[in-house]
């Protein structure tokens, strides 16, 4: 008997399947590439943040200057032209020592950080403002209208609020800038809001509960800042200085290293 010729398709691999085989494993060929970037990618996070970072910076002699740092620098100025004249409010209009304390501690903390911001400012090129912002205006109109235990209250409150937001991007800035100055200038910073933190809560009238709220529903993201920086330039304006009122009582033999020690808190409840 003849044998039977072999039935087309039926070896161990037809002509189809082979050619099924060839295109898949080229498809693999070209997909391994891609896949492994996409890997490189989210372990290390994507580029974009990097790209908007050197797309947002400015190349100056003290180390690339970011956006953030712009806004920190700018932020330190606004945060003394509203607080050391509330810290004023205080060592005048409060009722206990400690919201006293409290006020010269702002008063000389952001005298102080005054100087830096603007220095560093004039060396970067970079203007600030001369006037407290919107915000800041109605929290100083609502200190001018307080009075008595309501007064310290709504200053230690307001206050704390305040310097718990800006504690937090001195930290987030530290961390993060590539810029010397602004490095120097967050430490300074650093320690002086952290003062101020204290002294207002040494006043015993810090509510932590309200606070947490109101950091809680303000701790949205911030908006996308521009891609494109600001040009820098080399005559920012004229920044005035800040300084304290001139003391109509100065003491004859002042202490050249004057330090506060705080008080006992105060226990009054809030106003109601």
């Amino acid at each position: 008997m003849r044998p039977r010729p072999p039935v087309q398709g039926r070896g161990i691999i037809s002509g189809t399947g082979l050619v099924m085989v060839c295109l898949a494993a080229t498809l693999v060929a070209l997909l391994l590439p891609v896949l492994s970037y996409l890997g490189r990618s989210d372990e290390g996070g994507s580029g974009g943040g990097v790209d908007v970072l050197n797309a947002q910076s400015v190349v100056t002699p003290y180390g690339p200057l970011s956006a953030l740092d712009r806004e920190f620098v700018t932020k330190v100025r606004l945060a003394g032209l509203w607080e050391l004249p509330a810290g004023v409010q205080a060592e005048e209009k409060g009722t206990t020592d400690a919201v006293r304390t409290a006020g010269r501690h702002l008063v000389e903390g952001h005298t102080f950080l005054d100087e830096r911001a603007r220095d560093v400012a004039a060396k970067l090129g970079l203007p600030l403002p001369n006037e407290p912002d919107e915000q800041q205006r109605t929290w100083l109109a609502e200190l001018d209208a307080a009075r008595g235990r309501a007064f310290d209250w709504t200053f230690a409150n307001t206050l704390r609020v305040a310097h718990g937001r800006v504690f937090s991007l001195v930290a987030q800035v530290r961390a993060g800038t590539r810029n010397s100055l602004v490095r120097a200038l967050a430490d300074d910073a650093n320690s002086t809001v952290l003062d101020h933190i204290r002294v207002l809560e040494a006043t015993g009238l810090v509510d932590y509960d309200a606070l947490a709220r109101e950091l809680a529903a303000s701790s949205t993201p911030s908006p996308t800042r521009s891609s494109a920086p600001p040009g820098l330039t080399g005559d920012p304006g004229t920044v005035v200085p800040l300084s304290p009122p001139p003391d109509p009582n100065p003491d004859p033999n002042p202490n050249p290293d004057p330090s506060y020690a705080l008080p006992p808190a105060a226990t009054s409840p809030p106003p109601s």
